[in-house]
């Protein structure tokens, strides 16, 4: 059934960054955002890590306060109106998750952590809507407070797309302790981004571009430093850039410098961001570039937008992925059709989220078959786990991957998943489906309802039907014991003239 356009007339997005943390709220007039509102919040999220890469409590409850700000100014916003990401430090802090527990209950909305190249292609289309239409190819440099992203695209579309663990807050704690500044500190940061920079310079050089934009606060910071100095009218250059480096030299320490342009609260980040941007320039060749106002936070408002207008890029990948893995197109239709059926008599008018998760996994199920016939329901998980997946937060891939791999094989190795766990019912309606379509054929199915029950699922099937079909009722008999070495039962009925949804 065709969905008609949600209409949203406001959207928001939350950047939960590793060195602040935005909301920007934007009006939507057809295809474009008009911005409403802004909130920065200096978190220093990144700054929180321990060596053992633990987010401390006192930085967990400053970015708990900071959410709880954004939430009294999301207030009556609809879920799908708001979309919320974390970056580098919650990909990398071990304790994520117990902290993103608490953030999504103060803020209300969900928190998506995001791979850094699904960072870098929002950040593209951040500073893509910001710039004027071009047939050039462009190079987007990107510091942030924990990476630091790279993407050459053209228009609004990117076409290559890196993103290396380096970032203003770790390079200002790792080679300027307690803000002192020195010329050796400055030459170890550089001379570390630089052997970072290595395995990517060539390729991004091969492939060439125009002009370079450089996106979101330590760019705009250095460059407003620049130009209230007189060192340049507008921009980065290289020449402008080696000058404030030595005034940062020259003060000594962050709590001594005295230039135009430079905000309080951005003075402890900004030496390893110019270490950060010296070794960039040197190692590209880049004598200068602009600075842009698009970031990652425009970026989410306007793939939110797609989604909300139905050109989700997710849908994009799915697609992508089915071409380049080969599936068998008619076989992926038959086992999403089958499981969705199933899985709206399981949960009347699923979410979206659920059926669209269900959607996509019965697509890809089969996709590790171009590896090998035999367990490629692991291949296929593998891959989703582990490939760029444009579009997909870290949490939606390994759901995808999760439910990938359920549907075939043991379940005994599900057994860490919680069993009030939502995955169960799409686990069920998937390995059913599949189960059914075993011959890949078009076939008359039988009248069909199940229903999750206290212990597990009840499964009617139209009467006769199994007897006629002695593989198939081997089959489910095969499953039901399946889900008895879980301790779950599916009890299988049948189905009579008084058939009905709740039977």
């Amino acid at each position: 059934m065709k969905q008609e356009p949600l209409k949203h007339e406001t959207l928001a997005a939350v950047d939960l960054g590793s060195n602040s943390f935005h909301l920007q709220i934007g009006r939507v007039v057809g295809e474009q955002i008009y911005l409403l509102d802004s909130i920065r919040d200096a978190v220093r999220l990144g700054g929180g890590l321990t060596r053992d890469r633990r987010l401390d409590r006192a930085t967990q409850l400053r970015a708990l306060e900071a959410l709880s700000r954004f939430a009294e100014r999301l207030q009556g916003f609809p879920r799908g109106a708001v979309r919320a990401v974390g970056t580098n430090t919650l990909r990398v802090a071990r304790n994520a998750d117990e902290f993103l527990a608490e953030a999504r209950t103060i803020l209300g909305f969900p928190i998506e952590v995001i791979f850094g190249r699904e960072e870098a292609r929002l950040i593209y289309l951040g500073v893509a809507h910001t710039l004027p239409p071009s047939p050039h190819k462009r190079l987007v440099v990107d510091i942030g407070g924990g990476s630091t992203e790279f993407i050459i695209g053209t228009g609004l579309k990117p076409e290559l797309m890196e993103s290396i663990t380096m970032g203003c807050v770790s390079y200002s704690l790792k080679y300027f302790p307690e803000g002192k500044l020195d010329k050796a500190g400055f030459k170890r940061a550089e001379l570390a981004a630089a052997n970072e920079l290595q395995r990517i310079v060539k390729l991004f050089r091969r492939m060439g571009w125009k002009n370079v934009i450089a996106s979101s606060g330590t760019a705009r910071s250095i460059a407003g430093m620049m130009a209230e100095s007189g060192w340049v009218k507008q921009g980065i250059t290289a020449t402008g850039l080696k000058r404030l480096r030595s005034a940062f030299i020259d003060a000594g320490e962050v709590q001594n410098l005295r230039l135009a342009g430079l905000r309080d609260d951005r003075g402890p980040t900004l030496p390893g961001g110019i270490a950060i941007m010296s070794a960039i320039l040197a190692e590209f060749g880049i004598d200068t570039l602009d600075v842009s106002e698009g970031a990652l936070r425009q970026g989410v408002l306007y793939d939110l937008l797609g989604r909300v207008q139905h050109h989700d890029m997710r849908e994009a990948t799915v697609a992508e992925f089915m071409r380049r893995y080969h599936v068998d197109a008619a076989q992926a239709e038959r086992v999403s059709g089958l499981a969705s059926r199933l899985q709206s008599e399981i949960v009347i008018e699923p979410p979206e989220a659920e059926s669209l998760i269900l959607r996509w996994a019965c697509a890809l199920h089969e996709i590790g078959i171009s590896i090998a016939h035999a367990a490629y329901h692991k291949h296929s998980a593998y891959i989703l786990s582990q490939a760029d997946m444009p579009g997909f937060s870290r949490d939606e891939q390994a759901r995808l991957a999760r439910l990938v791999l359920a549907h075939r094989g043991k379940l005994t190795k599900l057994e860490g998943l919680s069993a009030r766990s939502s995955d169960w019912s799409l686990i069920f309606a998937l390995r059913l489906a599949a189960l059914f379509y075993l011959a890949r054929s078009d076939i008359t199915l039988p009248r069909i309802a199940c229903r999750s029950t206290d212990s597990g699922f009840q499964l009617g099937v139209e009467r006769g039907w199994l007897e006629e079909h002695p593989l198939t009722e081997a089959a489910i008999e095969a499953e039901a014991d399946e889900w008895r070495s879980l301790g779950m039962r599916i009890d299988v009925l049948a189905l009579g003239e008084e058939y009905s949804r709740t039977f």
